[in-house]
């Protein structure tokens, strides 16, 4: 029966048409952000995840950026420290050879003089970007880690005096002890850089195993999204095509009443 109040072929067509459309835009979007799931109503789940990972690893950028800061201040006071030594160990076998009789007392007061100046200046030099860890107040605290529900760990670096220490020097034996202080402080020192060197290392790889799993849930196929746009761009034309056809329909009608 033909009827010209009810058109079913042009209402089936356009239901047909409207379900291409809505899955043709889905698929555009898509390809547009890159993503299969931007947003909540996408899938509600997954999407919650990834706001959670990708949160996370915005607090993880701010540890990073975090290491990298404490491991160039350590490594500036231990490449302060180590010169410090040599000198120190210049000092040292002055005050040795002060105890011998017949040589220049003067003079080698004049030189001691000079290499705890320059041991001095280091600790004052051995500065970055306002941190020293060679001066009197110079620890350092380095936020090394974050765990999801727990909050952040940190590394606390405690600074060693090198003015003091070297400005305490008065004889062969106060040579040697700053020596084994500034030894021990130096050791210290490397064992905090090792320690964030290997925090910066699994901090770097957490971050990128948390974005292969933010891709796995959200990211899109761009391969299979391309095919099935080319199929709903078929499917679109043909819809209109099956539209325009079943609207005609109607239009055959009035031939009947020529």
């Amino acid at each position: 029966m033909t009827s010209l109040l009810t058109n079913t072929s042009a209402m089936t067509a356009l239901q047909t048409l409207q379900t291409t459309n809505k899955n043709l835009a889905t698929t555009q979007n898509r390809i547009a952000t890159g993503e299969r799931v931007s947003s909540a109503s996408d899938n509600a789940a997954y999407w919650s995840i990834s706001t959670g990972m990708k949160a996370q690893n915005s607090a993880l950028s701010a540890v990073k950026d975090s290491l990298g800061f404490g491991a160039a201040v350590v490594d500036t006071a231990y490449t302060g420290l180590e010169e410090a030594i040599k000198l120190t160990e210049q000092i040292f076998a002055k005050w040795v050879a002060y105890e011998q009789g017949g040589v220049d007392t003067d003079a080698l007061d004049a030189e001691i003089t000079q290499l705890t100046e320059q041991v001095e200046a280091i600790a004052t030099a051995a500065d970055f970007e306002g941190q020293n860890l060679l001066v009197t107040g110079g620890d350092l605290t380095v936020v090394s880690g974050y765990t999801k529900g727990t909050g952040t760990t940190t590394l606390d670096v405690t600074a060693f005096d090198l003015a003091t220490s070297v400005g305490g020097i008065t004889d062969a034996a106060t040579a040697e002890t700053a020596l084994d202080d500034m030894r021990s402080a130096a050791a210290e020192l490397g064992a905090s850089k090792a320690r964030i060197d290997s925090s910066l290392a699994f901090t770097s790889k957490l971050m990128d195993a948390i974005d292969r799993g933010v891709g796995a849930l959200v990211d899109a196929d761009m391969n299979a999204e391309s095919a099935r746009l080319s199929a709903l761009q078929t499917q679109q034309q043909l819809g209109i095509q099956a539209l325009s056809i079943a609207n005609q329909n109607s239009q055959s009608v009035l031939s009947l009443f020529r």
